[in-house]
């Protein structure tokens, strides 16, 4: 997910997108470890969204607390 769609979702989204990718990640290693993934860059890409979220939603949390 792009830098600039992230900013412009709310903190309950952020939350719940979190929360769905945090899932998918974990299903994903699963998976993985079962039989290789087609794309094993999914799981790369997860995480790089799981830290895009979270570091939102700590400048969020900065900017509150000013």
């Amino acid at each position: 997910m792009k830098k600039e769609s992230i900013k412009d979702l709310s903190t309950a989204d952020l939350n719940e997108r979190l929360d769905q990718a945090r899932e998918q990640l974990v299903k994903m290693r699963l998976n993985h470890a079962v039989s290789p993934l087609e794309n094993p860059n999914q799981i790369r890409n997860t995480r790089k969204d799981i830290a895009r979220y979270l570091t939102e939603l700590r400048k969020r949390e900065l900017e509150g607390k000013k």
